[in-house]
């Protein structure tokens, strides 16, 4: 273990910046092919290395458990969400036993802080456990639960005191940078290195913004969402970020082409406001990019940025929040300056404002997330593809694209690696399992690989996939296996399971045997005991006891049996 003394300089372990965004999608970003003005991401991405083919878990929650203790979801107690599916599903609790990442950091000498969404706790009323602070943070500063109001948030705690009276010009993304940019000023003063985990809610729904911000993304999207996906591919092409023979996927059968669509009005509105959010997210993060300028780190940070999964299709039903019943306790009822909400995608409702409440719907993802299909939920590459940029200049990352097919379990045996840690090293967690992924420091640093690709493994609410080299097996929930060879076919477009079943029964037979490992749970077993009712809380949120909030997500895809709406 290394000593809280390390000496200053290239000998200790490097500083650690780990930046995740909440359902952005895999093309959202300028250096990954969108037109959202990112400068500073562009830049991050420009002077390291930027993975094309990294992956996450398809939801908000499993994809922090499994970023931060290198495990799957569903080992960590989280394989759905926050707050209990027992018994037939998951604890929703992150598990005492899995160590984090800042657990392990911690115990080598690390200063570590949170700022920002953490998600990881059933309760976020009562400390306990699951909350940062102990699951080895010193600090955290940021909402515990999950989607929130970014003008009056809900869950905000300063360690474990809550914090509920904000200024009248409050917004939660800079305010969130903010507090990042003081944590980075405040490390340089500290002989240690440091861990930072700064996540942010944005772009997730609710679409809020400030009027200037939103002014300046005007007429980004009058000419609609058809064009705008043509001109991602067109451009992901020229950067490289995938092959220019790159298919683009059709149009989702269940949105009208952009000529056949009233209000343009509004629904340009809608991502006008969600690029607004994405923008302000990347000027939050250029703090902190500045402010490791401005103290001399920059040089020995190794900073890390993705999405927890891919663009969100949710739809938010109409109506006044004050008569949902229950209301869930992430939707404010009246602003700070006692206006009533008004929830939901309604044309009558201009998107943006503290008393608005709307997502920019399916529409939108499928720009989100082109070229591929589906969304966050689904195991499809529109769900789980994330852009993952990673930069560290004195620790040799390059500059260029990484092909090489990765996922969020390989995030923490690569900052151990970067730290100078064994993976076993885990002193204050012994009884932790085995980390589950391999560290990606060598591809990085543009160093061959000699190993053949391992497996990767997916399971959301039914949902399956498993990547293996070049193939993708891959089903929705009730349906059938699909498969495709992602070498030359990234979009899935051409279904080759009639054609290859060996190589499908293959496939499937490893999926199932790390099911059975990691612990995924039934997925029919989980709907028949919530439409029973008799889940032992099952699919409830943070906060037990205010109720999951009937109507809120009006529609994901019809095909579900039981619709969960937390976030």
């Amino acid at each position: 273990m290394t000593s809280t003394t390390q000496p200053e300089g290239p000998a200790r372990g490097p500083n650690i910046i780990l930046i995740l965004a909440d359902d952005m999608g895999f093309s959202d970003i300028g250096c990954f092919g969108g037109e959202i003005r990112t400068p500073h991401l562009d830049r991050l991405g420009a002077e390291g290395t930027r993975m094309t083919s990294f992956y996450n878990t398809a939801r908000c929650s499993p994809s922090r458990a499994s970023l931060l203790t290198g495990l799957h979801p569903h080992q960590t107690g989280i394989g759905i969400l926050t707050g209990s599916t027992l018994p037939a599903g998951y604890p929703g609790d992150l598990d005492p036993r899995c160590a984090t990442i800042a657990d392990m950091l911690g115990d080598a000498g690390y200063r570590t802080s949170c700022v920002g969404k953490w998600h990881l706790a059933g309760n976020v009323r009562e400390p306990g456990p699951a909350w940062p602070t102990r699951r080895g943070f010193e600090r955290h500063h940021g909402p515990l639960g999950g989607a929130t109001s970014y003008f009056d948030p809900v869950t905000m705690v300063e360690d474990e005191e809550p914090i509920e009276t904000f200024d009248p010009d409050f917004s939660l993304t800079e305010h969130l940078g903010e507090r990042a940019e003081a944590e980075v000023r405040d490390a340089a003063k500290d002989p240690r290195p440091f861990f930072l985990y700064l996540a942010f809610t944005a772009p997730h729904w609710p679409l809020h913004a400030r009027p200037e911000q939103v002014a300046a993304c005007r007429g980004m999207y009058d000419d609609g969402w058809d064009v705008a996906r043509a001109r991602r591919l067109e451009r992901m092409g020229e950067l490289g970020v995938l092959e220019s023979a790159t298919e683009l996927t059709e149009r989702d059968e269940d949105v009208p082409a952009w000529e056949e669509t009233a209000h343009h009005a509004w629904q340009a509105r809608r991502m006008e406001v969600y690029a607004a959010q994405v923008g302000a997210m990347d000027a939050a993060i250029g703090r902190v990019l500045d402010a490791l300028e401005a103290t001399q780190q920059s040089e020995d940070t190794m900073v890390l940025f993705l999405s927890d999964n891919g663009g969100c299709a949710e739809e938010i039903a109409p109506g006044w929040a004050d008569e949902m019943d229950p209301v869930p306790y992430n939707v404010p009822v009246r602003t700070a300056a006692g206006e009533r909400v008004r929830k939901g995608n309604d044309p009558s409702v201009v998107p943006g404002p503290p008393a608005t409440f709307a997502s920019y719907g399916r529409a939108w993802a499928n720009v989100s997330n082109t070229p591929f299909r589906e969304y966050k939920h689904w195991v499809h590459e529109g769900g789980i593809a994330t852009p993952l940029l990673a930069r560290w200049p004195r620790g040799g990352v390059a500059a260029g694209w990484d092909r090489t097919p990765a996922q969020l379990t390989d995030i923490v045996p690569t900052l151990l690696e970067a730290a100078g840690i064994g993976a076993a090293d885990r002193t204050s967690h012994p009884e932790s399992p085995p980390l589950e992924g391999s560290s990606l420091l060598a591809g990085w640093k543009g160093e061959k690989s000699t190993e053949e690709p391992h497996p990767l493994f997916f399971e959301h609410e039914g949902n399956a996939a498993v990547r293996w080299g070049r193939w993708k097996a891959v089903r929705a929930f009730g349906s059938d296996w699909e498969l495709y060879d992602l070498r030359v076919d990234r979009t899935e477009r051409h279904d080759l399971s009639a054609e290859f079943p060996e190589r499908v029964e293959s496939l499937v037979g490893a999926w199932r045997g790390w099911a059975d490992r990691c612990g995924v749970r039934d997925r029919t077993s989980i709907l028949d005991q919530q439409q029973r009712g008799r889940g032992h809380g099952a699919g409830r949120g943070p906060g037990a006891g205010r109720g999951r909030g009937r109507g809120l997500i009006q529609d994901v895809r019809s095909a579900w049996t039981v619709r969960e709406t937390q976030v």
